[in-house]
């Protein structure tokens, strides 16, 4: 008796899944829901009207608890840290234009004479990373910083792009800029 029973379940289900069975629903699809309406207000969250807050002018005295300065002098803190940290670094991590990149010499030493024909006032850095030579300009800390230049060689070597790459630091550079900003 069970197994007759599942027969005709799995049966019933095949046939619906064949199409035998049509189910059909009642009305369109529309315009069951055109009178509907359904009101939410009674169980929104209502909230007060905050108090209202003067603004004063910037004192120059010490800082009032929960100001920020607290907060801002942590940050240049942290920020002093981090710049420490970083500048003991032998390299650092930026962006380049990557103007040729590819297995022959020629073309690469070509690509750099063209680059210093079309637009002199660059300077072209050309790289040999075994079996690839690579002509690149400029060292950016961020892409922003290379989009002008970029725009520029574009014109005239259109397979150049702008790649990350990683600069070895220039320790005469950095102290000297550390001395002027400490200055």
């Amino acid at each position: 008796m069970l197994r007759q029973g599942l027969l005709w379940v799995l049966v019933l289900f095949l046939s619906a899944g064949c199409g035998i069975i049509n189910i059909t629903k009642s009305g369109s699809s529309t315009a069951r829901f055109d009178n509907y309406s359904e009101n939410l207000a009674e169980t929104r969250i209502t909230f007060s009207e905050p108090p209202a807050v003067e603004i004063s002018e910037v004192s120059t005295g010490p800082a009032a608890p929960g100001s920020g300065s607290a907060v801002d002098q942590d940050l240049q803190q942290a920020m002093a840290n981090y710049s420490r940290s970083k500048s003991e670094e032998p390299y650092f991590s930026g962006f380049t234009i990557l103007v040729y990149s590819g297995l022959d010499r020629d073309l690469a030493f070509k690509t750099r004479n063209d680059l210093y024909s079309a637009l002199p006032d660059i300077r072209a850095e050309m790289q040999y990373q075994q079996p690839r030579y690579f002509v690149k300009v400029g060292k950016y800390i961020n892409r922003i910083e290379a989009l002008y230049l970029f725009g520029k060689i574009k014109e005239k070597f259109p397979s150049a792009r702008i790649i990350q790459d990683r600069f070895q630091r220039d320790i005469s550079v950095d102290e000297q800029d550390v001395q002027n900003v400490e200055g």
